[in-house]
């Protein structure tokens, strides 16, 4: 799922967590720098492209903001394969959305086929005062876990750039490590994952299938 050498790099994220822990916010103020108070719960799944320069290299992040209600579950976990990186996100208001990422990290490893960059992030630490989930008690989970780990704010724009730019820059650091040990990795197995874009003009937004309730 990507190219070297005067060819784009193509990586596959995927957001996972939780209905309204606030996915769909995080990605459009990664994506568009905006948020939308009366944003709608996410039905089936979006995307969105962002180009990220890393070390010189034009590095284009295909997002994917997959729907967290369980009734939706069958139909995005096909949107696992070939993913090499993902967030998982839980809402810091609500300490139920912290203990379902455990499962979302079993479902992530059961459906991915390739090694994943995963980050744990805490959204909505605007909310302070509605506090559920210490950030120790997601910082010893997380390095249980062996993930990276950062709280975010969607509304207020805090970590959010740095949260997905992490996970990037861990998943491109990856890859050339393994091209270097490996001539014939590009042709084994990143060509194998390599996702195509669906083009719309802009190449900026692609979405399926979006409706309702309210995600910070």
């Amino acid at each position: 799922m990507a190219e070297e050498q005067g060819e784009e790099y193509l990586f596959k994220i995927v957001l996972i967590g939780d209905s309204a822990v606030g996915k769909s916010n995080l990605l459009s103020r990664f994506a568009t720098n905006q948020f939308d108070p009366t944003s709608k719960a996410t039905i089936g799944v979006e995307f969105q492209t962002q180009v990220v320069d890393i070390d010189g290299k034009e590095i284009k992040a295909q997002i994917w903001d997959t729907a967290g209600q369980e009734r939706f579950r069958a139909v995005t976990s096909a949107y696992y394969r070939g993913a090499v990186g993902a967030l998982v996100v839980y809402d810091i208001t609500r300490k139920t959305t912290f203990e379902s990422v455990k499962r979302w990290l079993d479902e992530l490893t059961t459906h991915c086929d390739t090694t994943v960059a995963r980050m744990l992030v805490g959204n909505k630490c605007d909310l302070e005062n509605l506090r559920d989930v210490s950030v120790d008690e997601a910082k010893s989970f997380a390095e249980e876990e062996g993930l990276f780990f950062m709280e975010t704010s969607a509304l207020e724009s805090t970590n959010v750039q740095q949260a997905f730019e992490t996970v990037i820059k861990d998943i491109y650091n990856n890859i050339s490590r393994k091209m270097l040990n490996s001539d014939s990795y590009k042709k084994a197995e990143l060509s194998v994952n390599r996702v195509t874009l669906v083009k719309d003009g802009s190449d900026k937004q692609n979405k399926f299938n979006l409706s309702s309730c309210c995600a910070r």
